[in-house]
């Protein structure tokens, strides 16, 4: 690994790469904030399907490409004059220090006691939040609209928490799922679409309210099931092109009894 000071002098290289980017390169010159704002989008996405894959050549890969874009805002910012990458630092540092009082503040001995735990740091950190700017700051309004919807839910769910709007035994969850079905079921039977979807959106939300409190990561769970459907699916395709008979032709026994051999495969 490297000294401090070699990571000082590699992100100092990076400033002065950008710099001449910036300035000799026609693309990096007429590129903007909003110009920018779908290739860090894509950028994000690909670090995350790095991380998933826990593939550490790819995760420092994409981790170089999603620095590039935060350098480039604040390149952007300095030129305008509103704040350089300074800025971004000092405020990261500030906003840190500031949200963990039991590393910076009087409290600091209990850590090394081992008297803070987990869940207590999550929960100032939300109250924390909520107080950074006089108290007017909405305890949701930090939930990006933007976030995709499964995302948003954990992340709602998880600030309602912070200030403690939670089940008192997280077992209790169940109750609701259940009941979520079960209105879900009622509205499906009288073929309602409006309502089915309504509920359906109220059943999804309850079981990722489960998989929260159980401390599963829903978005990482789904993903890994969708790969895993992927490449099932792609062991069911193939063998059908082996024999050279098309889906289309096969029965859905056929299918099963394929699928389960990828299955069994899998365990192998």
């Amino acid at each position: 690994m490297h000294t401090r000071e070699e990571k000082l002098a590699a992100f100092g290289r990076l400033l002065d790469v950008m710099d001449d980017l910036r300035t000799k390169c026609p693309w990096d010159r007429k590129q903007t904030n909003e110009s920018l704002r779908p290739n860090t989008i894509e950028e994000t996405y690909e670090l995350a399907d790095a991380l998933i894959k826990d593939d550490k050549s790819e995760i420092c890969k994409e981790l170089g490409d999603v620095l590039l874009h935060i350098v480039f805002y604040a390149r952007i910012g300095s030129e305008t004059g509103d704040f350089d990458i300074a800025d971004v630092c000092n405020k990261l540092c500030d906003k840190l220090i500031y949200r963990h009082p039991h590393v910076y503040g009087p409290d600091a001995e209990r850590i090394e006691k081992g008297e803070v735990t987990v869940d207590q740091v999550l929960k100032n950190w939300e109250q924390l939040k909520v107080r950074e700017k006089g108290g007017n700051k909405r305890v949701l309004s930090g939930v990006p609209e933007a976030l995709p919807s499964l995302i948003k839910a954990y992340r709602i769910q998880d600030k309602a928490r912070g200030v403690g709007f939670d089940w008192a035994k997280r077992e209790q969850v169940w109750d609701k799922v259940r009941e979520e079905l079960g209105e879900l079921e009622v509205e499906l039977e009288r073929q309602d679409k409006e309502k089915s979807t309504q509920e359906l959106g109220d059943f999804l939300f309850s079981v990722i309210n489960a998989a929260r409190l159980y401390k599963l990561n829903p978005d990482n769970a789904l993903e890994l099931t969708n790969r895993k459907f992927i490449r099932r699916f792609t062991y069911l395709e193939e063998h059908s092109i082996r024999i050279g008979k098309p889906l289309t032709e096969m029965t859905l026994e056929e299918m099963d009894n394929i699928w389960n051999e990828a299955k069994e495969q899998e365990k192998a």
